[in-house]
């Protein structure tokens, strides 16, 4: 399908593109990499009259070290995030998760800031942030505020980003000596996971010190696997203790039912990904 007709703006700077958002209101839609956005378009599933496009922005790209975090620029794409050594080293499970985001064309036109704002539940980054609980930046009108992971996605496709607002960067804690894996089920490659699993564990001797588990596509938001999570402290590394916590892998959730699978199978498919994301973590 064709969109419908809009207005086209490529602002060079932060203050230019909030300009255009509060001048245009909810008229207008922020697009970053389009890998998400676009498709809508092309639906008709959204017709703003105007487009504000983010990449001549520079300031929002590029990565940088500030003492224990990693700060990622919003519209830094994927391929630029996967070439880091300080994310593939320090941040080491969202580079583990950006690996398997579709293929290697969407990442080099998508952004880790496009797909966290669009906030599909079946996306791959939003479980890692979640997890390794990261902190968004967001700037508005009245200048910047920082919001943590936990407190960021909202609702379906919603978002703590206002309508006036941009998310401006990510900062991630670096994880230095803990052990990652993101597991994702699909059926056929390249798919948006049925469900996945984004889990960072630091042990101590042969037990379980603390752990961050993120689920993806088992609620309208990415969640955090609490139960496990407090379940996995001090437990040993074993097959047997870690299937016994990741057993609750799916309690608080609220999955959906479609054409991959029902409720109930995505329940099950989170018990068993969990628990090896976790073995894996660990070098089980």
């Amino acid at each position: 399908m064709i969109p419908a007709k809009f207005d086209y703006a490529a602002p060079a700077t932060v203050e230019e593109a909030l300009g255009l958002l509060a001048e245009h209101g909810d008229e207008a839609k922020v697009i970053a990499g389009g890998q998400s956005l676009l498709p809508v378009l092309r639906m008709r599933l959204n017709a703003p009259e105007l487009v504000v496009d983010l990449g001549r922005i520079e300031s929002l790209r590029g990565i940088r070290v500030d003492g224990d975090t990693v700060t990622i620029g919003a519209m830094t794409p994927y391929h630029e995030i996967l070439a880091d050594e300080t994310v593939r080293e320090r941040c080491t499970l969202l580079h583990q998760a950006i690996t398997e985001v579709a293929d290697p064309q969407i990442r080099h036109r998508g952004t880790l800031g496009g797909a966290l704002v669009h906030a599909d539940p079946a996306g791959d980054c939003g479980a890692p942030v979640l997890a390794m609980d990261a902190e968004l930046v967001v700037t508005g009108p009245g200048g910047e505020r920082v919001v943590p992971a936990a407190e960021f996605f909202e609702g379906l496709f919603t978002t703590a980003v206002g309508e006036d607002e941009l998310l401006t960067a990510i900062r991630v804690p670096a994880y230095d000596g803990w052990g990652s894996h993101y597991e994702k089920f699909v059926r056929i490659a390249h798919q948006w996971p049925i469900v996945a699993v984004a889990a960072q564990v630091r042990t101590e001797g042969g037990s379980i010190a603390e752990a961050r588990i993120g689920l993806t596509n088992m609620g309208a938001t990415p969640l955090r696997a609490s139960a496990v999570e407090a379940g996995l402290v001090g437990a040993a590394t074993t097959q047997e203790a870690v299937r016994a916590a990741c057993d609750r892998a799916a309690e608080g959730t609220d999955p959906p039912s479609d054409l991959n699978g029902d409720a109930d199978y995505r329940r099950h498919l989170a018990t068993v990904l969990t628990r090896r994301a976790v073995l894996a973590a660990v070098g089980g």
